[in-house]
């Protein structure tokens, strides 16, 4: 078994950014030299997550949307008492929607649903630069 690691960066907005990384992890399987396995992704943050969605433009808004629902920016975190940086929502979510993710891959091509992209959400409330840890395991 081969085990390679690569990490990938990305600039983001913040509050909620949602960024399709599927192009960029695709290519890091590519150049690999693994030609079958899985790629682990992690991100080396606790205010980001990764997750598979269709990235269409009214699916995002109803993602962004149920974050204000379910975890509203607007309420008291206990996490903001201790720092004032106003990002207690943004812990919450990330650990809500998670860090790492798992994807196999056949003859060095991501197995992704037709409508399935692999995507970076920022939570944080400002603009920052995230890093993705990527590991190659396989074949």
């Amino acid at each position: 078994m081969t085990v390679v690691t690569k990490d990938i960066t990305f600039q983001t907005e913040g509050n909620c950014d949602i960024i399709d990384i599927t192009p960029q992890v695709a290519g890091k399987v590519e150049e690999s030299g693994v030609n079958n396995g899985i790629i682990t992704l992690f991100v080396c943050g606790s205010t980001a997550g990764v997750t598979t969605i269709e990235y269409e433009s009214r699916l995002l808004r109803d993602f962004k949307d149920m974050w204000d629902r379910v975890i509203p920016r607007s309420i008291s975190y206990e996490h903001d008492k201790t720092w004032g940086d106003g990002n207690g929502h943004s812990h919450v979510r990330a650990s809500m929607l998670g860090a790492s993710l798992t994807i196999p891959f056949v003859d060095k091509r991501l197995t992704l649903g037709t409508w399935q992209q692999i995507v970076l959400i920022d939570f944080d409330n400002r603009p920052r630069s995230r890093k993705i840890l990527l590991q190659v395991m396989g074949e």
